[in-house]
């Protein structure tokens, strides 16, 4: 199976929300079924059949993410030479030459973007054009609005 990249800050996301669910989370919906299997007939007991599906949800997150952890290859960016190139992992401050407005974003794993926190998938559009590409560089973005030229004014290895 191939590698997925994660950055540290995700896969430690990750650890954090599958200790949850094992400590916390399993152990409340088995007592909810348990609960609910001493009020009587299964077949009509509303309590019983929500709890077994939290359950199926739980412990598909929980093989979701080991998942993902055991095929991960976390990058620590920090441990990168600072050259001033776009690799995955980096904080990328551009220039929208268009719209003449400047904006961060951080290259992350799929399972860690969030547009909403300027975290974009290494798969992103935006992601794809500037890899490789240095300071001072301009990209163009092909975005479904049109074309979106970017300079890039500052690469952080944080």
């Amino acid at each position: 199976m191939n590698k997925v990249p994660l950055t540290l800050q995700g896969a430690e996301q990750l650890k954090v929300e599958l200790k949850k669910l094992k400590s916390e989370a399993r152990p409340t919906v088995i007592k909810a079924i348990a609960e609910a299997r001493a009020h009587g007939d299964l077949k009509e007991n509303a309590e019983y059949h929500a709890a077994k599906e939290q359950q199926g949800f739980i412990e598909g997150r929980i093989k979701d993410i080991e998942g993902k952890l055991s095929n991960a290859q976390i990058i620590d960016v920090t441990a990168m030479p600072k050259n001033g190139k776009v690799i995955f992992g980096v904080t990328v401050d551009l220039f929208d030459v268009g719209a003449e407005t400047e904006i961060t974003y951080r290259i992350v794993g799929e399972d860690e973007a969030d547009i909403k926190s300027n975290l974009i998938s290494i798969t992103s559009p935006i992601a794809r054009a500037l890899i490789g590409k240095i300071e001072g560089d301009e990209v163009v973005v092909a975005a479904p609005g049109g074309n979106i030229e970017y300079e890039i004014l500052a690469v952080k290895y944080l």
